[in-house]
């Protein structure tokens, strides 16, 4: 794996260990190490900035979907500081995937995210 893919490989496992974290603290930890202070989320339903908005959507995505994980589908490709992959909110009961989607995300000079642009690709009635 090159240095360009060992960093976008970390980032992005760094992110799923956010959007993964359970309980208040492992949530705040994780964010802090997944993204630097600045850094942004954005998709069709929120648009955020800083360490508390990001872990703000993250434990409202839990509260909406309890039960279930995010889980890295396919390679993630990157060049420069950008990198792409997608994802799926999967229930640990069923293994369903109501929701599903792709993430670009644009890392800072320590290799933590600076921003994410997400785009839904399935999402469930209601949601």
């Amino acid at each position: 794996m090159s240095a360009n893919q060992d960093r976008y490989a970390t980032a992005v496992a760094r992110y799923f260990d956010a959007w993964n974290a359970g309980g208040e603290e492992a949530l705040a930890k994780a964010v802090t190490a997944a993204w630097t202070a600045d850094g942004t989320y954005t998709d069709p339903l929120a648009d955020v900035r800083g360490h508390d908005g990001i872990a703000a959507v993250i434990a409202a995505a839990h509260e909406q979907f309890p039960g279930f994980e995010f889980r890295l589908t396919g390679a993630v490709d990157g060049h420069h500081d950008l990198a792409r992959f997608g994802w799926e909110l999967v229930a640990v009961a069923d293994g369903s995937a109501p929701v599903a989607g792709f993430d670009v995300i644009t890392l800072g000079d320590d290799g933590r995210i600076r921003s994410v642009h997400g785009f839904l690709d399935r999402v469930p009635a209601g949601a």
